[in-house]
């Protein structure tokens, strides 16, 4: 945190000098349009040259001015992202508020974990996790956190993550680029809408017509200043009229082509810069390098293909304002030229465009893990085996209080299933939920929260809280006997980590202790790993069938000066103490 407060009192104080320097430079501004115009009004009063020099001085002066106080706009902007980003760092660390996205708008009902481990939502490992703020960083984040990564590829992440952990002033750099981007869904849609339109065709008349007619317009321009022939502005009128009923011939052409493109220039302008960031940053991991290396094309990089084209946008906009619509189309058939080459440059880079955008998105996944990695350095990353061996020491859940939280060691040697025993509030939906989580970060290539961990990486599938679907018309038994049907066919292509509470709620007592230990047996049948936790008794008992595969653990309740204590420790066997009943009496229920 000490890091977070030093670079929030350093950017406040560059924050203060540049919008100090930014107020006084649009002071001169003004002033330098004041002094033009000054100079201007002397000399139609007096008609002495010296006045057209001071006001051309003026303006020269103002076009300065001008673009000085663009760049301190662009500092301005940026210095508040920063402090905004180590506002909100501050703010998260300390349990003020969590002022991240929570991503509820990727959240899968039927996805095998993402409702039951609370992927997505209020208070989510999604919303603690992202540190994104384009809507393809935060998409790719949201992917990465719904599926397992083969084991090289986790490996690979993990370097990154580990790399990217140390810089974390690049980091806060990328990401406040991203902030000012202003990206959205709407936005991406839109450059990916634009980027799928493949009429990149031109008809070759239209193309010779492009050209035969602004060289005419000038042409007979030129010759109208050499001869003073008044006939000839007769005929520049007509060439000019030319131009705009050709122009008018394409209107639609290029209405179709900058459809739906509000502010994608900016957008696009915004991708370049992080784009550049990436190019010109060192890396040494494997997974950035080969990054880096997809953002050269054609001898060129990236952000110089997408400055051209943010470029190109910025210059077709010039449709939409009516004087200088008319103007550069009826002279020289200004938008059907810029139409060409918005078309040329789709047809050269349009495959390679959305890639150069998901690399900023794989990117900003990173960064959201190597913030992480930076604010536990508790933390660790997991050895990856092959081996489906998956232990942890020291376990906990990521997004508890570190200062509260009990950490558990765990062992799931190939082919071991643990059915949990204790009584209610003493951590055992906590601990699977920490199971899973953990198997969900060390499956991306985060660190986990333990310390020390080797995972065998595999698909994990959860059946822990799911809900009455009234829009299916369907009960929540129902529903659970869905999800177990779905684990049940995803273990038959591969073996998976399957984590099950208290399943069978919505039947009778006998009927639920019956099915769970059949789902047990056809669950270990399948080869998974994983666990159950259970309030029956006899479901323990399965474990004297399969000595070799099940194994019998519980966390246990004490009853200390008339109130209950829980340790929230993990122990070998089955839970002998009962804490329904004392908590009833105590409260006076029974």
């Amino acid at each position: 945190m000490d890091f977070y407060q030093n670079k929030l009192t350093q950017y406040s104080e560059l924050f203060y000098k540049i919008n100090k320097r930014y107020n006084s430079i649009s002071i001169l501004r003004l002033l330098s349009v004041f002094l033009c115009l000054i100079f201007l009004f002397y000399y139609i009063k007096t008609n002495e040259i010296p006045y057209v020099a001071f006001a051309f001085l003026s303006f020269v002066g103002f076009i300065f001015l001008m673009k000085i106080h663009s760049r301190l706009s662009f500092q301005k902007q940026l210095t508040t992202a920063i402090l905004k980003i180590n506002e909100n760092e501050i703010a998260f660390l300390k349990k003020e508020k969590l002022p991240f996205e929570n991503g509820i708008e990727f959240n899968d009902f039927h996805h095998p974990y993402a409702y039951d481990l609370d992927i997505f939502g209020e208070h989510s490992l999604f919303q603690n996790l992202n540190r994104t703020a384009t809507f393809i960083g935060k998409k790719t984040l949201a992917n990465q956190m719904l599926h397992t990564l083969p084991n090289e590829t986790i490996l690979e992440n993990q370097e990154a993550v580990n790399e990217l952990k140390t810089k974390i002033d690049w980091r806060q750099d990328f990401l406040a680029l991203a902030i000012i981007s202003n990206d959205s869904k709407n936005s991406y849609d839109s450059i990916m809408h634009w980027n799928s339109f493949k009429n990149n065709f031109l008809p070759k008349v239209l193309v010779i017509v492009s050209f035969l007619l602004p060289v005419l317009f000038f042409g007979i321009l030129a010759a109208y200043f050499f001869t003073s022939n008044t006939i000839l502005l007769s005929y520049l009128t007509y060439v000019f009229i030319a131009n705009m009923i050709v122009l008018g011939q394409s209107f639609k052409r290029i209405q179709s082509e900058i459809a739906k493109a509000d502010n994608v220039d900016k957008i696009i302008k915004q991708y370049s810069l992080l784009v550049e960031k990436i190019e010109k940053e060192t890396f040494q991991s494997k997974k950035l390098i080969g990054l880096q290396q997809q953002l050269i094309f054609r001898n060129a990089t990236a952000s110089v293909h997408l400055k051209q084209l943010s470029e190109l946008f910025s210059r077709m906009d010039t449709i939409n304002n009516f004087v200088t619509a008319i103007v550069f189309n009826g002279t020289f058939l200004f938008n059907l030229h810029v139409l060409k080459a918005l078309l040329k440059w789709k047809d050269n880079y349009a495959a390679e465009l959305e890639q150069w955008i998901s690399i900023i998105g794989e990117v900003e996944a990173l960064n959201s893990l190597a913030n992480l990695a930076y604010n536990n350095t508790d933390f660790v990353f997991p050895d990856i085996n092959s081996d489906y061996k998956i232990s942890f020491k020291n376990l906990a859940h990521p997004l508890l209080n570190p200062a509260s939280r009990v950490g558990n060691d765990t062992d799931f040697y190939p082919q071991s299933f643990m059915i949990l025993t204790g009584s209610n509030m003493s951590g055992k939906s906590t601990f699977l939920r920490s199971l899973g989580v953990n198997m969900v970060l060390g499956g991306i290539g985060s660190v986990v929260c333990a310390s020390e961990a080797t995972i065998h990486p595999l698909p994990v599938l959860v059946s822990m809280r799911l809900s009455d679907s009234l829009a299916d018309s369907e009960s929540y038994f129902f529903a659970e006997i869905k999800r177990l049907k779905q684990i049940m066919d995803a273990l038959k292509e591969q073996p998976a980590f399957v984590l099950l509470d208290e399943i069978l709620r919505g039947t009778n007592s006998d009927d639920k202790r019956n099915g769970t230990i059949e789902v047990v047996k056809k669950i270990i049948a399948k080869k998974a790993i994983g666990a159950i936790a259970t309030h029956d008794i006899e479901v323990c008992l399965t474990t004297n069938e399969y000595p070799e595969t099940l194994t019998n653990q519980c966390f246990e309740v004490e009853i200390q000066n008339n109130d209950l204590h829980f340790d929230y420790k993990l122990r070998n066997g089955i839970c002998k103490n009962k804490s329904a009943t004392f908590l009833m009496q105590k409260m006076g229920v029974i």
